[in-house]
């Protein structure tokens, strides 16, 4: 049986993956940002544990751990939270920088630096949940895409470093999907919002799981995904 780490398993693609893993009877070690938010995710999870600690604070995760159990081992870590605040350059403060470069990439560096002890004794996976934006920046998307490009940049040089070690390192690239962030991401822009029109996050999923169960005889370092319509 296998133990995954999740963040973002609240909603949207996280949920989706943690539901999927859950239903195939995983263990689930679910990521969450206070108590309460725990005890909600694992209640909706039965048998499956929260590690509470506040990823917009990543300077504080090393205590958050110090003072929680983790498993001697861990199959994967999946860094699936996220979150985004568009405006253009010449508007952006120093906040909305931090908030999406601390949640979106230096907790994700933080976290994988702490677990990776027991992510190297099973010879597991990190997958970070990239973006579109990951890739290529538009107008208004530019403190998004730094965090994002930077996740690339980490999982890129993980992925060298920790070859050795027998952990593999997936990037994940979706494009718009149907979930609570791109209702924000909408609002943002002033624009109607058609779930519809935008990748279900199962299907996300479906290419996480993809990844995570390929056989050791090869790995995924990159997957993109895109609206089929």
């Amino acid at each position: 049986m296998a133990t995954h780490l999740i963040t973002g398993a609240g909603s949207g693609i996280g949920a989706a993956v943690a539901r999927r893993l859950h239903e195939r009877g995983d263990d689930l070690l679910l990521f969450a940002r206070d108590a309460g938010r725990g005890k909600e995710l694992t209640s909706r999870f039965p048998g499956s544990r929260a590690l509470v600690g506040d990823l917009a604070n990543p300077d504080r995760l090393s205590w958050a751990l110090a003072h929680q159990s983790l498993p001697d081992r861990l199959d994967s870590l999946l860094h699936i939270a996220g979150v985004v605040d568009l405006g253009p350059i010449g508007e952006l403060t120093p906040k909305a920088w931090h908030s999406q470069l601390n949640v979106n990439l230096i907790a994700p560096a933080e976290l994988t630096r702490l677990v990776l002890p027991q992510l190297r004794v099973s010879h597991g996976q990190v997958i970070f949940i990239n973006s579109g934006a990951g890739l290529s920046a538009g107008p208004q998307w530019g403190a998004y895409a730094a965090s994002k490009h930077g996740l690339k940049a980490l999982a890129d040089a993980l992925r060298q470093e920790e070859k050795p070690n027998g952990v593999r390192v997936t990037s994940v690239y979706p494009g718009r999907t149907a979930s609570p962030m791109q209702v924000k991401v909408h609002q943002q822009e002033g624009k109607e919002y058609d779930a519809s029109r935008w990748i279900d996050p199962e299907s996300v999923a479906t290419t996480i799981l993809a990844a995570l169960d390929l056989p050791r005889d090869a790995q995924i370092d990159d997957l993109t995904v895109r609206p089929g319509r």
